[in-house]
């Protein structure tokens, strides 16, 4: 699997233009921008959170973490991270710990981190650990025009 089925299909559909960079299996975020020799704040980490109605994606920079501080100010209510099972059954066409960066292809509002809309290319994991999505800055903002955005994350 070179992408997952969900993002092809969302990015097909929102005719949005994309590559899919290979790099060496690896675990993390941070792993996978060294093996693929892209700064860490171009590749986005997706975190699935839960409020007390819903699922949201969480897409920040890879080399900074979620401030949940900022999420509940934000969100005006308490939010915490799903759980390893509640995350395989979102996203069911991914690999465990390798959730796209965006949320929307699998029906899930997005917050998206101003850091990233800054950026003149951003990646994403393809939902495997090999392979990654790029696209333009540009592409990416137009992708996250219907997000909520903010500083929700601080660098590391």
């Amino acid at each position: 699997m070179r992408i997952s089925e969900g993002l092809r299909r969302f990015l097909d559909r929102e005719a949005v233009p994309y590559e899919l960079p290979r790099h060496p299996k690896t675990d993390t975020s941070t792993e996978s921008a060294a093996a693929s020799g892209i700064a860490g704040d171009r590749l986005a980490k997706a975190v699935v959170i839960e409020d007390q109605r819903r699922f949201l994606v969480a897409v920040i920079p890879s080399t900074h973490r979620l401030e949940l501080h900022s999420l509940h100010e934000r969100l005006g209510q308490q939010v915490g991270l799903a759980t390893e099972a509640e995350v395989r059954l979102l996203f069911e066409d991914c690999e465990d710990g390798a959730v796209p960066g965006l949320g929307q292809a699998y029906g899930l509002d997005v917050l998206v981190d101003d850091a990233l809309l800054e950026q003149d290319d951003v990646y994403f994991e393809a939902g495997n650990h090999a392979d990654l999505v790029h696209m333009t800055g540009e592409m990416f903002r137009g992708v996250m025009r219907s997000a909520d955005h903010g500083e929700i994350s601080k660098h590391v």
